[in-house]
């Protein structure tokens, strides 16, 4: 290719992402329960001294305040500090899971976990993203389940609409775009079979 092609296509480029190709002063947000904003204002002064501060408060104060909220959450629930909630109300969590330090569930869709569940630091459950073929770069939104026994390890990143299976695992740093089939692991980005995953050989 010779420099003058490579020239023009640098200019064509240019020109064709010269002005903005959305409109975000048209920006729609729709798609999840907004509810009052009143209650909105509450949970979020509530989210942030009880759940994203790193106060010693105890699992089960934590798991009362959630359902107070709207959220079904099991028994033996295990909640660490700094853990942030966009909305309770589209939180379902069966019994005996962890939720570890530093989790964001950012779920405008509802976001549902299993029982005996381990969401390790830092994880990201993602169930927002936008239309880029709207100029008013719409709000999507997708929910994100997780199957009883699931492992998902530190710095993992769940986007729209994913499901992870019962007894799988994801690897930390996983990026998971698509759906997990129960039983296996995965890793990497975006996440990918890496093999069957065996059940323990032994209870204590």
């Amino acid at each position: 290719m010779s420099v003058a092609h490579d020239n023009q296509h640098v200019a064509s480029s240019a020109d064709a992402s010269s002005d903005a190709w959305v409109d975000l002063q048209n920006y729609r947000v729709t798609g999840y329960q907004h509810r009052g904003k009143l209650l909105r204002a509450i949970w979020y002064l509530v989210g942030l001294t009880m759940f994203e501060s790193g106060l010693p408060i105890p699992s089960s104060l934590k798991r009362s305040v959630l359902c107070w909220f709207g959220s079904r959450i099991g028994a033996g629930v295990v909640i660490k500090p700094h853990v942030r909630i966009k909305f309770p109300w589209q939180l379902e969590i069966g019994d005996h899971t962890w939720i570890g330090e530093g989790t964001w569930i950012d779920n405008l869709a509802e976001v549902s976990i299993g029982s005996h569940v381990c969401i390790s630091q830092g994880v990201y459950f993602c169930t927002g993203s936008h239309d880029h073929g709207k100029r008013g770069f719409d709000l999507l939104t997708a929910p994100i389940a997780v199957g009883d026994g699931a492992w998902v390890a530190a710095r993992s990143t769940l986007l729209p609409g994913v499901g992870i299976g019962s007894n799988a695992l994801v690897a930390a740093g996983s990026v998971v775009h698509k759906n997990v089939p129960p039983a296996v692991m995965v890793g990497g980005n975006p996440a990918s079979f890496i093999r069957d995953r065996e059940p323990p050989t032994a209870v204590d």
